[in-house]
């Protein structure tokens, strides 16, 4: 092999190699296998090592790590003051509190009665919003808003019974990082229902209080707010109202709460009436027969207890036990 004159081998050799290296490391680098893939706004967007996870999203079980709910904890305990509206692309219309930051509602809390499952630990990363001060958002009833004691002691502010939560990953206006954290918190609508984008051909979040579903087996059936299906049970009678299913039979079978008629959709009106059982509870009835859910279903579109010994039925809208025996 030739060399360039006045250039000994051994100082060719290394040469070379700090070229093939300089060549090899502009390669890489622009792949982005050094730093890692650059976004457009400077960020690193790959090769990060992945979060750990235990369910709710993030390492301490809550969703954010503890050094970002410690530090949130204490600057977003401010009270909510002028509720506002958020209306986003995404999530739908977002209830915010007057420094435009989201709120959110969490599934293992209750709307009736209010209470929060949110303990201390949990309340790092999500502080519960102070109830005082608060005030609806524009055009919202102000009769939605009230207050339930968090864990740490505090009044707490609720929208239509729902505990109402900042998260401690949130920054700014329109930050939404809370969203679907563990499957159980969202952002919610300032009626307290979880926001959700408005589209034509997708039934709502929270829909009436009593509708139907197509169900791909037994047809239009009953579901209650829930989406879970409502049965009949065969051996009641609504002429006189009449139920059959007393003491334990009710765990497994509980009675539908009363429904308001304006509060359903698809529903036979007549007969849609209050059954005031001997035990005293109270229960809806269509056509006059009594109505129950079923607590071996887990879900909504669950239909475990049709047919269960013969004598209990999905609930069709106009009250009849889909698929019993004629």
């Amino acid at each position: 092999m030739l060399y360039p004159s006045g250039v000994s081998p051994r100082a060719w050799r290394s040469a070379s190699l700090v070229a093939t290296a300089a060549a090899l490391l502009a390669l890489t680098t622009a792949c982005g296998q050094e730093k890692g893939e650059q976004s457009p706004n400077g960020q690193n967007v790959g090769n990060e090592a992945p979060a750990k996870s235990d369910g709710y999203g993030g390492d301490d079980g809550y969703g954010a790590d503890s050094d970002a709910a410690d530090k949130g904890a204490g600057a977003k305990a401010e009270a909510a003051g002028q509720l506002a509206v958020w209306d986003s692309k995404k999530l739908g219309k977002v209830v915010t509190d007057s420094a435009g930051l989201t709120l959110y509602r969490f599934d293992k809390d209750t709307a009736q009665p209010p209470k929060s499952n949110c303990d201390a630990a949990c309340l790092k990363a999500w502080p519960a919003v102070p109830a005082d001060g608060a005030k609806a958002a524009p055009g919202v009833d102000e009769a939605l808003l009230g207050e339930v004691t968090a864990a740490d002691g505090t009044k707490q502010l609720t929208i239509d019974g729902w505990p109402m939560y900042r998260y401690a990953q949130d920054a700014a206006p329109g930050d939404a990082k809370g969203q679907g954290v563990g499957g159980t918190w969202y952002a919610a609508a300032p009626d307290g229902k979880k926001a959700a984008p408005a589209t034509a051909d997708t039934a709502p979040v929270d829909p009436a209080g009593l509708s139907t579903r197509k169900d791909p087996k037994l047809g239009e059936i009953v579901v209650d707010k829930n989406g879970m299906t409502v049965y009949r049970f065969t051996k009641d009678s609504a002429w006189p109202m009449k139920s059959a299913c007393t003491g334990a039979c009710l765990d497994k079978w509980p009675v539908v709460e009363p429904v308001a008629k304006n509060d359903t959709r698809g529903i036979l009106k007549k007969g849609f009436t209050v059954f005031d059982r001997p035990d005293g509870k109270k229960q809806q009835t269509i056509d006059c027969w009594p109505m129950y859910t079923f607590s071996g279903d887990k879900k909504p579109g669950d239909t475990n207890g049709q047919g269960v010994g013969g004598t209990w039925y999905a609930a069709s809208p106009q009250g009849k036990p889909v698929g019993a025996p004629e």
